[in-house]
């Protein structure tokens, strides 16, 4: 079983930058995708990029096209979510998660199996 750590989150002004770590332990990260999300206070979780892990192909959400870049360290078994230009819109905790479905970049919540226990980002304006 796999299990996902996020760390790197806190507070930072509008305009910085973060970078969030998602370290796959318990086994090599085996599964396809390595996707993230957020959850804002009173909101949905909603999706914001994932990676394929054997090729490093991605594909973001509209809202952080741009600014957000996500990558993946195979040799390190590790994920990451870079931030730029933050907004104090992306305020949320943020969450990286596996799937293994095939063929199709996954983009919900029900497609991925295991889920880390998220790191929170506060940007203030």
């Amino acid at each position: 079983q796999v299990q996902l750590v996020e760390s790197g989150g806190g507070l930072v002004q509008a305009g910085g930058s973060l970078r969030l770590s998602c370290a796959a332990s318990g086994r090599t990260f085996s599964s396809n995708y390595m996707g993230w999300f957020r959850q804002a206070p009173g909101k949905e979780r909603e999706f914001v990029a994932v990676i394929k892990w054997s090729s490093g192909s991605t594909y973001y959400a509209d809202s952080v096209k741009g600014r957000f870049t996500i990558s993946r360290d195979n040799a390190k078994n590790t994920g990451y979510l870079q931030m730029n230009s933050l907004k104090p819109s992306d305020t949320a905790v943020y969450y990286c998660a596996a799937s293994d479905v095939n063929g199709y970049f996954p983009t919900r919540r029900y497609a991925y199996t295991y889920w880390g226990q998220g790191t929170p980002v506060t940007v203030s304006s």
